[in-house]
């Protein structure tokens, strides 16, 4: 492999100062409503913020503050980036500086007032490098004087967070082997978790802990167990070995049970389950590890033997209510494959179970929320009609929940796909998926909604319908707004009780990411990032 170059560029003479981000303060962020800490805004994964200044009465004289062009050399007009992608980080604000990535890898300090950059971390990539579905980055972290990003070239950088100067660089995997990351690291206590991406290739995946002082390894949890291993029998042969299981969602922590919650991806190859007979575990899972060790505490799996590529890659968002009469801590997690789920968190025990999108392949989940299939919804060499479709009732895309509304919200999409199974034979670092089903199917092109349930029942509140499938996540607030976008490019805010739009404007690109909300100088800002651009709102003097 050849050495990687790493070229910084500083862009401010003077030297940034800020607080810390201790552990402390980002186990308390929901008392910093005016910081953006982490990648949900808080561990427990809501994407709410506290802050009202900008409610439903007001949200229609938002006006724009200023906006961050990213280089054009970086985004959709080099080898390294396809021009279909477009950004899809979450930036973080702490202490009037925002910090974000750029795609393929880079990272970017700004000034929250203005958008000036003070530092940008650019990363010199190899010229080949194999990703399914474009090379983005979701997002950094921050703890202690650091800002943390991972890379397509499954590399995980420490940089310092007043200059951008690279402070240690390891490899997490081979990316020859079809390895990357695009997830946005999560820092917990005095480490930094990342996951990988690639089960489109084959890789056995895994979820990392490093030290956050030297990037030492401190633990790995395999999400497809080997030999000897619990789980390893629910695949035939050694069909574990490229296995799948990416971890390529940010996930969400547990401080007082010591859990860190994740969510799994499929299990490869993705449409083919001949060649790896039985559940499958730990693919389409959410798995529950000790924070200090990384062993497995609990699972569950959503989806056994997945052969329609229905990953389990999505935020857990933790809540502590009452459940049939009785205080219960809980999981709330909409489904890609059109359910909703709760679980309890301590145990990972199934409570409820219901549909949340159209969906043709279950015919019910039993008490324990193992699905009950219905008959000729596998794939098929013709091709199978069955609802959801690969892209799922909903997809990594960030949700919500709101405290005051105690509404779930997301991101939702009704759409047919029709599954073909193929042959499937592993290589290294080449696709090993099965086929290729069909999406957007011309005769059912299917319709997007930003939702709102009820967490309790699963039932739908409201829908605020799309025009095009939803890749944007949701933002709710104190102000009973509910901030969202369109791949059309449109940001807009709905009211979190009735769904009914309150303001909407046309950003000219693609809204692929999730809106977050901060204080800059006592104003509450709202910030999102559309096409190649982060674009920030406040309230007019």
């Amino acid at each position: 492999m050849r050495r990687l170059a790493l070229t910084l560029w500083i862009l401010a003479a003077a030297p940034l100062t800020g607080q810390q981000v201790t552990y402390e303060r980002l186990l308390n962020a929901d008392r910093e409503p005016a910081n953006w800490m982490t990648y949900s805004g808080t561990y427990r994964g809501w994407r709410y913020s506290p802050l009202d200044q900008i409610k439903r009465e007001n949200v229609q004289k938002l006006k724009l503050k200023w906006v961050y062009q990213m280089s054009a050399q970086d985004v959709g007009t080099t080898h390294q980036v396809n021009a279909t992608h477009t950004v899809e980080t979450t930036p973080l604000v702490v202490d009037g500086i925002m910090y974000f990535s750029e795609p393929p890898s880079n990272a970017v300090a700004v000034d929250v007032k203005t958008g000036r950059p003070f530092w940008r971390y650019r990363r010199s990539l190899p010229r080949k490098i194999n990703v399914c579905c474009g090379q983005v980055n979701r997002g950094v972290a921050v703890s202690g004087d650091r800002v943390y990003i991972g890379t397509v070239d499954a590399h995980l950088v420490a940089l310092d967070a007043k200059t951008g100067a690279v402070l240690w660089d390891v490899e997490v995997a081979d990316y020859r082997t079809g390895h990357s990351i695009t997830v946005a690291p999560l820092a917990v206590k005095d480490m930094i978790i990342t996951g990988i991406s690639g089960g489109e290739y084959g890789i056995r995946g895994f979820l990392d802990a490093y030290d956050a002082a030297t990037g030492k390894r401190k633990w790995r949890f395999w999400t497809i167990p080997g030999p000897g291993e619990p789980g390893n029998e629910t695949w035939e042969g050694d069909s574990w070995k490229p296995g799948g299981g990416p971890t390529w969602v940010t996930g969400s922590f547990d401080p007082e049970q010591n859990l860190i919650i994740w969510g799994t991806g499929n299990p490869s190859p993705d449409w083919n389950g001949d060649v790896r007979k039985g559940d499958n575990l730990y693919s389409d899972c959410a798995i529950a590890l000790d924070a200090d060790t990384g062993k497995l505490k609990w699972h569950f799996q959503f989806v056994p033997h997945d052969v329609h590529d229905w990953d389990a890659t999505q935020v857990p968002v933790l809540v502590d209510e009452e459940w049939e009469g009785q205080p219960r801590k809980l999981v709330y997690w909409a489904h890609r494959n059109a359910f909703f789920y709760v679980l309890d968190r301590k145990t990972g025990k199934f409570l409820l179970g219901k549909p949340f999108a159209k969906q043709t392949w279950a015919e019910r989940l039993d008490e324990n929320g193992r699905p009950v299939r219905l008959p000729n919804t596998e794939p098929s060499a013709e091709g199978t009609l069955v609802w959801p479709g690969v892209q799922g009732g909903t997809n990594w895309y960030s949700p919500s929940y709101n405290p005051l509304t105690r509404l779930f919200y997301l991101s939702a999409w009704e759409n047919v796909g029709l599954y073909r199974k193929g042959e499937a034979v592993y290589s290294p670092g080449n696709r090993y998926i099965g086929s290729v089903p069909e999406i957007d199917l011309p005769e059912d092109p299917g319709w997007g909604a930003v939702r709102a349930l009820n967490p309790k029942t699963g039932e739908k509140v409201w829908d605020y319908k799309l025009h095009t499938k939803p890749w944007a996540g949701v933002l709710s607030t104190a102000g009973k707004l509910v901030f969202g976008g369109s791949d059309e490019g449109y940001f807009f805010a709905l009211d979190a009780e009735s769904g009914k739009e309150l303001w909407r404007v046309n950003l000219g690109g693609r809204i692929r990411s999730s809106a977050i909300t901060f204080l800059q100088e006592g104003r509450q800002v709202v910030a999102i990032a559309s096409g190649s651009a982060i674009f920030t709102f406040e309230l007019p003097d």
